[in-house]
Formats: C-alpha cells, sequence, structure tokens
C-alpha cells in the first residue's frame, strides 16, 4: 500500500472554507471510481496549512496511474487555480 499527503496552502483571495469544500466535493467521491484509489480524504486547517489530502493506493503504479487519469484530472480543474503552495510526500506500508 502506498499513502498519499498533500498539504496546501490557498492564494490570499480565496474563500478558504469554500475552497476546502470544493476540493473534499470533488475529490472524495473519486474513491471507487479509480481502480486501486482505496482511500482520500480532505480536511481543513492542518497544521499552518490550509488543508491536507490523505489517501491510500494499492501499490505505487495505482498512485502513478490516479495522477493521469481523466476522473482525477477533471476534479483538479475544479480547484487548481485557487492553489499557491503545495507540498506532498508519498511513503510504502
Amino acid at each position: 500500500m502506498v499513502k498519499h499527503i498533500v498539504l496546501y496552502n490557498l492564494k490570499p483571495t480565496v474563500q478558504k472554507e469554500d475552497a476546502v469544500r470544493i476540493v473534499a466535493s470533488v475529490l472524495e467521491p473519486l474513491v471507487g471510481k479509480i481502480p486501486g484509489l482505496l482511500h482520500l480524504e480532505v480536511r481543513g486547517d492542518f497544521d499552518g496549512m490550509v488543508y491536507a489530502l490523505y489517501s491510500e493506493f494499492e501499490n505505487r503504479e495505482a498512485l502513478e496511474n490516479y495522477k493521469v487519469n481523466p476522473l482525477h484530472l477533471e476534479a483538479k480543474s475544479h480547484f487548481s487555480h485557487f492553489l499557491e503552495m503545495r507540498i506532498a510526500a508519498d511513503y510504502e506500508v
């Protein structure tokens, strides 16, 4: 299993609560639709960052396929313009 954690900050002009709600509403439903994506959750106000994404994948190949999956790319189009900074970490367990 691969765990994928991403911390985000938003552009100063973006309303934080609305952005977190939008991100969660388009990413969380991808579980069960993208092969190998086992779990995904979005939470706001994470240790100094505006929000955090935590997800689990069957393996590294599933994570790589998720990154280019059309459903994921479509979901990102709803919020990528909000982002100022992104920090990601992946690790296998």
